[in-house]
């Protein structure tokens, strides 16, 4: 009987008494098919003849004859299974490309499964039995399968490379170390191997930190995006609906504008009509006389021409206007569009200012609590307790030499810095007669005359005690504002280069440095002015109290 074991394709194949392949198949006459040794087994310790399938008995034995096509059909059965296990067997035993193969196997060469440093081969499983057993070879080293292990020998000694030279940073053998590299650092391969791996572990470590920084990077990017594209969408919604609201004003002033002139010109129509009317009523009883007079001119009869006159009093026209100061003068237009338009501007301010006030609100809500930095301070300024005042003293404190402190110019510097987003803050000038405030970068001159300009590190608005506003460019830009700020809002967007001062009060936009190109940390800059009596009131770091 067959002891190997087959797909479930041979069931049909197989006899219900060994459950095996059958082996020369013969058939009762009830139709069912058994190996011959199997059926005889069981009839010989059975004392009836019955078919082990169907039951069906027998009154005598059969006389069994081989089922020669079944008989067939198991042959071919076989040679295929056999076919299918060989195939099998020779894939798992062939080595694949990029496996190293046996170098002891001729023809088809299977898979090695362990290289020998100083057999300098690789064995499949049968060959490297040896390796395993006899005593001689059970001391080669042998490690996972390689290929080229000539690399792996010294060209120099013909012996194994087992040591790391430290000094010369590479690989020697025994032999090396006893001669070439006697007063080296030399160690065992698998020491450097360990520290070596511990170190690319450090790196891969490494390497996947950086991965992960830039992916988050990747999404703080995109995360900016979004939020860019959230401020556009609020930009352009804001945008229509003040140019849809100005645009509205634009229309309803003109058709004013249009009602008002037609609304005179109605009028002056309307005196024209009535005059005309008027006219012509005396036109009408003029001609009326006129008719009588001429019919009575006419007469020959002397006595009733003069009774006539006489009767009718002809000779005196009927009552009537002296038309001589009366008259429709053309309707003067002249100041109408001008009234019309200053009305407009009204309106517009009014629109505008709005937005300004929407404008400073969004930009409040980049609020920074900010203090100043007393190691920044000229020795003349004083900084209250909190560190948000600071007005100009008539004694110059003697502190020490600090290399941040400012020496020349009495100014100081908030103690936060800023390298990136946006950034909002408040100073109270009230009561100043001169100020600088701003901001400035990091770098700026500490020690000597300082020149309020951008291409200097300062961005700032001035006070001059001529009233005069300053926007602190090169050459500076003189501000023309409605009223004096009372308090000054400053923001910053770090990327986009871009610094704002806001007059808080009145929710109006005083001066913008664009196009900044900012490299350094950059700090709150305040300058008091000199105290001269008129200018004592300190300048002020104030809560935001708009967010």
């Amino acid at each position: 009987m067959a002891a190997a074991n087959y797909l479930s394709s041979e069931d049909q194949f197989l006899c219900s008494i060994c459950l095996d392949v059958f082996t020369d198949p013969v058939a009762t006459s009830c139709g069912h098919n058994f190996c011959r040794k199997c059926i005889n087994e069981h009839w010989n310790i059975n004392d009836q003849y019955l078919c082990p399938m169907c039951k069906e008995a027998f009154n005598t034995r059969p006389d069994l004859r081989v089922n020669t096509f079944i008989s067939e059909m198991v042959a071919q059965f076989r040679q295929s299974a056999q076919q299918k296990a060989s195939s099998s067997s020779s894939e798992q035993r062939c080595a694949k490309p990029g496996e190293v193969p046996c170098d002891v196997c001729t023809g088809t060469k299977p898979k090695a499964l362990k290289s020998c440093l100083v057999c300098l081969a690789s064995y499949c499983e049968t060959h490297l039995e040896p390796h395993l057993t006899m005593s001689g070879l059970k001391r080669h080293q042998l490690i996972d399968p390689v290929e080229n292990l000539e690399g792996r020998m010294c060209t120099k000694h013909d012996k194994p490379l087992e040591l790391f030279c430290k000094t010369d940073q590479t690989c020697v053998c025994m032999l090396c170390h006893v001669s070439d590299h006697k007063m080296h650092d030399v160690v065992p391969l698998k020491e450097e191997y360990e520290e070596k791996k511990a170190e690319l572990g450090k790196t891969e470590a490494n390497i996947q930190q950086m991965i992960q920084k830039r992916r988050l990077k990747i999404q703080e990017i995109k995360h900016s995006v979004d939020l860019s594209e959230e401020d556009a969408d609020r930009e352009i919604a804001e945008g229509v609906q003040v140019f849809t609201s100005l645009k509205e004003s634009v229309e309803r002033g003109l058709n004013e504008l249009i009602n008002t002139i037609k609304e005179k010109q109605k009028t002056t129509e309307k005196q024209a009509e009535a005059f005309i009317k008027e006219l012509e009523q005396e036109i009408s009883e003029l001609m009326k006389r006129s008719t009588e007079v001429e019919q009575i001119s006419r007469s020959e009869d002397h006595l009733h021409l003069l009774q006539s006159v006489q009767s009718l009093n002809i000779q005196q026209p009927p009552p009537t206007k002296d038309w001589k100061q009366v008259g429709v003068r053309p309707t003067s237009y002249e100041g109408t569009v001008v009234k019309a338009v200053v009305q407009l501007e009204e309106t517009l301010s009014k629109d505008v200012k709005k937005l300004l006030k929407a404008k400073l609100k969004r930009v409040q809500q980049y609020a920074v609590d900010v203090t100043l930095d007393p190691d920044t301070a000229h020795p003349q300024l004083i900084l209250s307790h909190d560190r948000k005042q600071v007005n100009h003293g008539d004694v110059k404190k003697n502190l020490p030499d600090n290399p941040k402190r400012f020496s020349a110019c009495a100014c100081v510097l908030g103690k936060q810095s800023f390298s990136s987003g946006r950034f909002y803050f408040e100073v109270q000038v009230k009561g100043k007669t001169e100020w600088d405030l701003g901001v400035a970068r990091e770098s700026i001159n500490r020690k000597g005359n300082i020149t309020l300009s951008p291409e200097d590190g300062l961005w700032t608005t001035c006070l001059r005690k001529r009233s005069e506003y300053q926007a602190a460019t090169r050459p500076p830009v003189r501000l023309s504002l409605k009223s004096p700020p009372q308090k000054v809002g400053v923001f910053v967007d770090y990327e986009e280069g871009l610094v704002s001062f806001y007059d808080v009060d009145a929710a109006a936009l005083i001066y913008s440095f664009t196009g900044c190109s900012f490299t350094e940390k950059l700090f709150l800059y305040l300058w008091p002015g000199n105290n001269d009596g008129k200018n004592s009131a300190p300048l002020i770091i104030t809560p935001v109290r708009g967010r």
